[in-house]
């Protein structure tokens, strides 16, 4: 197994899916796409793994586009992919879906509410605490996106009804922030004081437990 890390912009890294793969020793390569670095030989990789950034993917930025075609080409052989946030905004477009401003930006901690088929679903439901509909996940985005044709929605909230879905098998997209490390949410929120201690508050309280189900999903997406 390697996995191949699309990193879209500097501030935005692979966190704790970066520390899992340590962990387990998993073979990585991450791509700093923003700063001009190529993908090079992506047969090598079983694993595609595309993180967040603050651009649109409807904006005309050429590296976005070799993401799109990085999706289709991982999607046709039958090997993971995994998107988070713009990743995931990256996904629904290439699986031809349509990306779009929400309406209203979704920032900090809020609860995503889980579809019979999120509760279904062996990999995404290792998220979940038994008995709870609500699942509070990190969010910062303003952007949204329909659910592809074929897909199966797996989440969503009040104000993106479109939170998670699966394509295929191998395919999950999370318009949420899964991989977020303490130290990431700080550094985000470093020059807003006023959100900064709010937020630390709030990570405190739920922040481990968002980390060992961080580490259950890695564990379930990566299995063989």
């Amino acid at each position: 197994m390697a996995v191949l890390i699309c990193k879209n912009i500097g501030t935005e890294g692979p966190g704790t899916i970066e520390n899992y793969l340590k962990i387990k020793k998993i073979p990585y390569s991450i791509v700093e796409l923003s700063k001009g670095e190529k993908v090079q030989g992506s047969d090598r990789f079983d694993t595609l793994i595309m993180l967040g950034g603050p651009m649109s993917v409807n904006d005309d930025i050429t590296y976005i586009r070799e993401e799109e075609q990085l999706v289709r080409d991982f999607v046709s052989k039958g090997k993971k992919v995994f998107g988070v946030c713009l990743g995931a905004q990256i996904m629904a477009r290439a699986l031809g879906a349509r990306v779009y401003a929400g309406p209203q930006k979704e920032i900090g901690w809020y609860d995503i509410n889980v579809t019979n088929e999120g509760w279904n679903d062996a990999v995404f439901s290792s998220l979940l605490t038994l008995n709870s509909i609500h699942l509070p996940v990190f969010h910062w985005h303003g952007e949204t996106f329909d659910i592809p044709e074929g897909a199966v929605r797996l989440a969503g909230s009040a104000l993106y009804p479109n939170q998670a879905f699966r394509y295929g098998e191998a395919a999950y997209a999370f318009q949420f922030h899964i991989e977020v490390t303490k130290d990431i949410i700080c550094d985000w929120f470093k020059d807003d004081p006023v959100n900064l201690d709010k937020l630390k508050e709030e990570t405190e309280k739920l922040y481990d437990v968002y980390h060992d189900k961080a580490m259950r999903f890695y564990e379930m997406f990566l299995a063989p």
